[in-house]
């Protein structure tokens, strides 16, 4: 079987009905070459799938080229605005961008102005992250972004702030096991920040709604119900997210520190826990987002009765978002 099917615009290469399928999907999405793609390069991806809808490609063009073509168009454009996403907040960034923050988060033996500090950039890099990836079928005022990013950052640094004042004045634990205990007050922390930070920065869908599709990709209407699906299943990844990336390196990096190598050169600390960091994030980022196809169906029985008025689909199509 060949490594690229039959090129169909607009649709993933892998089949988006199972884990697997989802998995290798988004492996393509996240992947940081894009963040290398040439303006020029933009161009011509994009130029390519315009000759492919209009009918009219060019001889010789193959459907790898075309595969191609549109993983560089979904890395950079957002799918509703149709703008380019920022760098540092495109799903291809994530890993890159993020990882220095993850390390700083779990350097142990924080300080209050450490604790805060890591956690506001944290929140503040997941806030634009989520804005610059949201369904922007419906437009948001700047002041929805704004509630969203503080609303988030406070419900952090509030968490991290007082389980870290908890641990300090918990009389019973040893030093070594208090030193692991704070290793992991990052989880409860980001996570749930994660959630408020979707429902927070997301929360004008709620309200005005999100469009859905027929089986031709046309909007049949705008719908408060799924955005409620699209925000529940978001958020469930954001807190599966934090999952391995700020559980596994504590217990790795507690085994490793006892290691003789480790013990003699604690230089090397840092970076072998930026390496695992890194490894965590990029295990974790595909896992979570994995969960859920980003265009998903609903029954419009489960909809508004206006949508099943307007449509003969039993089934339509929301994006999600990321």
């Amino acid at each position: 079987m060949s490594e690229y099917p039959t090129f169909r615009y607009g649709t993933s290469r892998f089949d988006q009905d199972t884990f697997s399928g989802r998995f290798r999907h988004f492996l393509d999405v996240i992947d940081p070459s894009t963040l290398f793609v040439t303006e020029k390069r933009l161009q011509e991806s994009v130029e390519l799938l315009d000759c492919f809808k209009r009918g009219a490609l060019p001889p010789g063009v193959t459907d790898a080229q075309l595969w191609k073509a549109q993983k560089i168009k979904q890395a950079i454009i957002h799918p509703d605005t149709g703008e380019k996403i920022l760098m540092p907040f495109r799903m291809s960034g994530f890993i890159p961008f993020g990882t220095p923050v993850v390390v700083g988060l779990l350097l142990p033996n924080q300080t209050l102005a450490s604790t805060i500090f890591w956690q506001w950039l944290n929140q503040s890099h997941n806030a634009c992250v989520n804005f610059s990836n949201r369904n922007a079928s419906k437009p948001a005022p700047a002041s929805k972004f704004v509630q969203g990013y503080l609303g988030a950052v406070t419900s952090a640094v509030s968490i991290a702030v007082g389980l870290n004042v908890l641990i300090q004045r918990a009389n019973r634990f040893s030093p070594t096991t208090r030193l692991l205990v704070q290793r992991f007050i990052p989880f409860p922390a980001v996570a749930s920040a994660n959630v408020c930070n979707v429902v927070l920065m997301r929360h004008s869908e709620l309200s005005e709604g999100i469009s859905v599709l027929d089986d031709n990709g046309d909007a049949v209407g705008t719908s408060r119900a799924a955005a409620r699906h699209a925000l529940l299943e978001t958020a469930l990844t954001r807190v599966v997210l934090p999952m391995p990336i700020l559980l596994l390196p504590p217990v790795i990096m507690s085994m490793l520190e006892k290691l003789p190598l480790l013990q003699r050169q604690r230089r090397l600390v840092l970076p072998i826990h930026s390496l695992v960091c890194l490894a965590a994030f990029g295990l974790a980022l595909p896992l979570a987002i994995s969960l859920f196809p980003q265009m998903s169906q609903i029954s419009v029985n489960r909809l508004e009765p206006e949508i099943a008025m307007a449509t003969d689909c039993e089934i339509v199509t929301y994006n999600k978002g990321l």
